[in-house]
């Protein structure tokens, strides 16, 4: 780990005067080897001096060392990697540098262009092909590992690969790639990996040296801008912590982060709690109660704004975790009627706009909200989130770097690399929704988020506020901003097209070996290294119960062994029993109809009662067609009877109130006017139940001989126990004790070593499933990948072999282009939200049928999953296709406005974007897949021809 200060000698600190002449000469001779360094040629391209996390890893690079730095967002990571771009061109080299976003490629070209000249550098995503064989090229990860199991020729003289941002590979979606890359780089490859501040880069550095060689880890926790904490409750602004260091953070209480709350703000939200309990401890983020009137309320945006503002805190980006809650924002802010910007930025801000955005059809504008969008940049705010258009995101950015934005609503995407440092960043909210739930946000994500703030060599100091919500806990809070745990965790998982690709270059033997050398395999094997010290002390303890429950009289082991048979046995009976009087009940609740009297046997309701209705679950209809019982969550424990008691209550029972069967004992004609809701209606019938039934004596329920008096492996076992050596032992009972010690300990050890057992090789095994299945399909034969594997071979994303099944049966032919463009949406689409709509609008004709065919070819290869165990919520396996982007790229494709497809398609200019690019993407790669089938792949020219134009082929490189 890396020191916070470079080291310097006495000598370096010493003006020449006052040096000796021995001093002098041997500081001439390291300023003369300093000088012969590419690093020190490399300082002179800055203005400012390199920090000594920048200057130690540039020392490892050059000495020939892989490097990983883990530094906080802002603290200028980016440094390294453009040092690796220097070392490359130096030394006549290919240096690729990788990001997790095209955007970020976007940017990361246009400022390596600035530096380099446009002849030099290159940019590779699925969007943009530009001057791909310069010896610098940035590209999004995904297409580096494309080029490694493609074997390009673009390899050829590679030296260096930074991967920016390598944090991405917890990424569950997308995560497997960047360990793909590391692993499957040519050894001569020196690797710069940049990654935010995590808790494990010492493990991760490990992971790197095993697979990579030497690689040095430099872990960097000092912000060069400090990060004050506030909390904005009303028209007030607190400091969270009371005594924070240099980073804003709580000094001395690290552990503890809560102990160094600012004990004002605590005292506050006591008040608050007190005021208003029904709201202490509650979720953050809750609205104002009808209660007594609040001390504190949460500030509006406008008031957020004018007090940053006043205080000087502007630029300020403000963290919504909504699409539509920023949208919402710029509104709010615009109906303010606040103005930001004066009239020469104003000017400023159209000027670059109307340059920006020249491409864009007339028509189109009006479409895309241009003018709205523009009158809120004008006063200087902003929206920016994955759902705007590229375009406009890009110029978003652009503005606010050139401080001609002053107020930004974003979603969290804004955090993952884009560089828009701001002074300020304000939390709205701690909640966010996750894809399945609100979730509070993890210390890392808080990290992420508030890292924005603090914007090197222009703010002296960055300020993270927190804007009061009912039931925030300070303390919590506290936590999150003081926490610095961001574990990195492994989300590698083997697909079919790695599988493919793997068993094709290397053979299955040495591809599980490669497997085996993952980063998700490298943190399971260290898991169970505890686990293993647990089984070795408890092997210890069996030893030492063993000889505890030593009897002298015979092997007390086998007499326990009896004892627990016996007892086993007679729990199996008793649960015979009760699981037969269960049965019973239930068949005698079932058999009850409206209008019998019965005699509840237990519970709150026990007594005389009237049935209004037996309970019986609903009978729901099975996908094949018929009746199917049960089902509902509610009864599934069995009938749930409702009765009216004699005391005038209409309540539902359920099982547990009939441990035993009832009968009716007499029948009450319920009256059709009877309201189980009306008191006098209640009354009047409970009246006539006691009246008709009220002498009657509930029928005592008699027992059945237990089945154990008459069990004869229960006779057999009591008979053996008696007749054992160890039954007279007078030391019988102590060593029994110790014996079931013995008993409990070693189940416990087997459950640790079924866990050893499931943490080895689970990579291996889940790789050797996969490729199960791929043979079963005819992909693979034993080493040797088929016509059809290689054809799997160049399909990327979720559903690659979905695709590939769809060209081997012939499902696309003879389609249109924009009928294939509609079925190949399926591939990539993906609701944001799983019950996001009713039935989806279809083409008909070709392209219905055609989407119908891969549904049910997907169910095939569902079924074939499930039997091979291949389970796709552990992030393996194929998801079911999504056909709700099928119509917006159909009318597109045949060239429909962007008014009509938008309107059509209810969604955002951004999304369409964004999944009609994804789609570009597919087909592109199933024109490459289609081999000798000249007509699909016409067709697969054609779409993608049809699907790039207007506001798609503008959405180019920044």
């Amino acid at each position: 780990m890396t020191q916070q200060q470079h080291p310097q000698t006495r000598s370096s600190a010493l003006s020449e005067d006052e040096m000796s002449p021995a001093e002098a000469y041997a500081a001439a001779r390291r300023r003369q080897q300093e000088q012969a360094t590419a690093l020190y040629g490399f300082r002179q391209l800055y203005d400012f001096p390199l920090d000594a996390f920048q200057l130690e890893a540039c020392e490892a690079l050059e000495a020939g060392e892989g490097v990983l730095v883990a530094a906080p967002t802002g603290s200028g990571k980016t440094i390294v990697g453009e040092f690796a771009v220097h070392l490359a061109l130096a030394a006549g080299r290919k240096c690729f540098y990788t990001t997790p976003i095209k955007a970020l490629s976007n940017q990361k070209y246009a400022d390596l262009v600035k530096r380099y000249g446009a002849d030099k550098v290159g940019l590779l995503t699925g969007d943009n092909s530009v001057n791909g064989d310069a010896p610098v090229v940035v590209m999004t990860t995904e297409v580096l590992r494309n080029m490694l199991y493609a074997g390009s020729q673009t390899l050829g003289g590679l030296g260096y690969v930074v991967m920016d941002e390598v944090h991405y590979l917890a990424d569950r979606f997308r995560g497997a790639v960047w360990e793909e890359v590391i692993i499957h780089l040519p050894e001569s490859v020196t690797l710069v990996s940049l990654s935010a501040t995590v808790s494990n880069a010492e493990e991760f550095g490990d992971w790197l040296d095993t697979v990579r060689g030497g690689t040095k880890v430099i872990v960097a926790e000092h912000r060069p801008v400090p990060l004050w904490q506030h909390v904005m409750a009303g028209n007030r602004m607190y400091d969270l912590f009371s005594n924070p260091d240099v980073d804003g953070r709580p000094k001395g209480n690290q552990k503890n982060p809560g102990k160094a709350v600012n004990p004002e703000l605590v005292r506050l939200a006591r008040a608050e709690a007190d005021r208003n309990p029904r709201f202490a401890g509650r979720g953050r983020g809750r609205s104002m109660p009808n209660g007594r009137p609040s001390r504190v309320w949460t500030p509006g945006r406008a008031d957020v704004i004018e007090r940053l503002d006043a205080e000087g805190l502007l630029p300020a980006i403000t963290f919504i975790f909504s699409r539509a809650g920023c949208e919402a924002a710029v509104q709010q802010v615009l109906h303010s009627g606040l103005r930001l910007n004066g009239e020469n930025e104003r000017l400023q801000v159209r000027s670059i706009v109307e340059d920006r955005c020249a491409a864009i059809p007339d028509e189109d504008l009006h479409v895309l909200g241009y003018f709205e969008w523009l009158d809120a940049l004008e006063r200087g705010v902003a929206a920016h989130h994955a759902g705007m258009l590229p375009r406009f995101k890009e110029v978003v950015e652009e503005l606010f770097l050139r401080g001609l934005i002053k107020v930004v609503f974003a979603t969290e995407t804004l955090a993952l690399g884009i560089n828009m440092p701001a002074r300020s960043v304000v939390m709205e909210k701690l909640v966010k929704w996750n894809g399945e739930a609100h979730a509070d946000i993890t210390p890392g994500e808080y990290t992420q988020l508030t890292g924005r703030a603090g914007r090197r060599g222009i703010d002296v100091e960055g300020h993270a506020v927190v804007l009061w919500q009912r039931g925030l806990d300070p303390e919590a809070l506290a936590g999150l901003a003081g926490t610095r745990t961001y574990p990195l965790r492994s989300s590698f998982k083997p697909s079919y097209n790695m599988a493919v690709n793997l068993v094709g270059q290397f053979g299955r033997h040495r591809s599980r070996e490669l497997l085996e050398t993952s980063f998700a395999q490298f943190q399971a094997d260290r898991s169970v290294v505890g686990v293993a010290r647990q089984v070795q002390k408890n092997e210890e303890g069996l030893a030492g119960y063993e000889e505890a429950m030593t009897c002298h009289l015979g092997d007390f082991t086998a007499y326990m062994e009896l004892r627990r048979r016996l007892k086993d046995r007679e729990n199996e009976l008793a649960r015979e029993g009760s699981s037969q009087r269960r049965a019973a009940a239930v068949e005698s609740i079932e058999a009850l109809r409206p209008g019998d009297v019965i005699h509840v046997p237990t519970g709150k309701f026990a007594g005389l009662a009237l049935v209004l209705d037996p309970g019986l679950p609903p009978v729901s209809r099975s996908p094949r067609g018929g009746p199917r019982a049960g089902g509902h969550p509610d009864f599934a424990d069995g009938p749930r009877p409702v009765v009216l008691t004699a005391e005038r209550q209409v309540k539902r029972l359920a099982m547990i109130d009939f441990p035993y069967p009832v009968v009716a004992v007499d029948r009450l004609r319920i009256p059709k006017s009877f309201n189980p809701r009306s008191p006098q209606s209640r009354r009047d019938l409970a009246s006539a139940l006691r009246t008709k039934a009220g002498h009657l004596e509930p029928e005592r329920y008699r027992k059945s001989r237990a089945a154990a008096a008459d069990d004869p492996e229960l006779a057999r076992l009591r008979t053996a126990l008696r007749a054992h050596p160890c039954h007279g032992c007078d030391e019988r009972e102590d060593h029994a004790r110790w014996a079931e010690r013995y008993h409990r300990l070693h189940r416990d050890t087997e459950v640790l070593e079924r866990k050893m057992r499931s943490r080895t090789h689970t990579i291996a095994r889940t790789f050797d499933r996969v490729c199960g299945l791929l043979s079963d399909l005819g992909y693979l034969e034993a080493d040797t990948v088929t016509g059809d594997g290689k054809r799997l071979g160049r399909l990327y994303g979720e559903l690659d072999l979905l695709a590939s099944e769809c060209i081997r049966e012939g499902v696309w032919d003879g389609l249109a282009a924009a009928e294939l463009a509609a079925c190949a949406s399926a591939l990539v689409y993906e609701a944001r939200q799983a019950d996001d709509a009713a039935a989806p609008r279809l083409p008909e004709g070709k392209a219905k049928d055609a989407m119908g065919r891969m549904v049910r070819i997907w169910g095939h290869l569902d079924a074939l999953e499930e039997q091979h165990r291949i389970n796709t919520a552990e992030g393996v396996g194929q998801r079911e296709p999504d056909l709700g982007f099928a119509w917006a790229a159909y009318r597109w494709a045949l060239g429909h406005s962007l008014d009509q497809v938008l309107r059509d398609a209810d969604m955002p200019a951004g999304d369409f974007v964004r999944w009609t690019k994804q789609l570009i993407d597919v087909l592109g790669q199933i024109q490459d897949a289609a081999g000798e089938d000249a007509t699909l792949r016409t067709t697969a020219r054609k779409a993608v021809d049809a699907l790039r134009r207007g506001i798609i082929a503008y959405s180019s490189v920044a």
